[in-house]
């Protein structure tokens, strides 16, 4: 992504976390002196129901808050790979959560990485911190901002409780671990 701009979409069931992730992205890039947008939406119901976000994260003014087609694209569930696969830019990159997603039609053009997060995350103890291992991953392999400064957002976003900052830490250093090996 030349361009100094990075256009981002997260998408899954409410309550999977995406709208969380995004947002730490968001603010993680204005910490980062960037330029920023994160536009949420909700289906019909915010827990259950889909819910996605669309970020920009650039090195100079956005036009347009709009992410028609992203360069990366975070789908949590089936319905949510169905919707974005075809969206995102040749040379893209697709982060795919196979803790859910069975086998799916891929395409040639984008790089689609697999991450069991469901799964890391119950090796954690906690399900709902398959997020923020997937954020961890995302962070290694296609990073538009510094870690410590995402680190930093996480923890100021995620961590009002200690054993909640402690398990945030674990979960994003869980999937930091894991993109390692691929």
């Amino acid at each position: 992504m030349s361009t100094g701009m990075t256009k981002y979409i997260f998408a899954g069931f409410g309550g999977q976390g995406v709208l969380f992730i995004g947002k730490v992205i968001a603010q993680a890039g204005m910490q980062a002196k960037k330029q920023v947008t994160w536009i949420p939406s909700y289906g019909p119901e915010m827990r259950g129901g889909t819910a996605n976000c669309s970020v920009i994260v650039s090195n100079k003014k956005i036009g347009s808050p709009t992410v028609g087609k992203p360069d990366i694209a975070v789908v949590m569930n089936t319905a949510s790979y169905q919707l974005f696969i075809d969206r995102v830019v040749p040379g893209g990159t697709v982060y795919v959560n196979s803790s859910i997603v069975p086998e799916f039609p891929a395409r040639e053009d984008v790089r689609i990485i697999l991450v069991p997060v469901n799964d890391i995350a119950h090796e954690l103890g906690a399900a709902k911190v398959a997020n923020i291992v997937m954020l961890g991953v995302i962070q290694t392999l296609t990073p538009t901002v510094p870690d410590a400064v995402l680190e930093q957002t996480l923890m100021e976003l995620a961590g009002k409780k200690p054993e909640l900052a402690d398990l945030n830490a674990r979960a994003f250093q869980a999937g930091k671990a894991y993109a390692q090996k691929l």
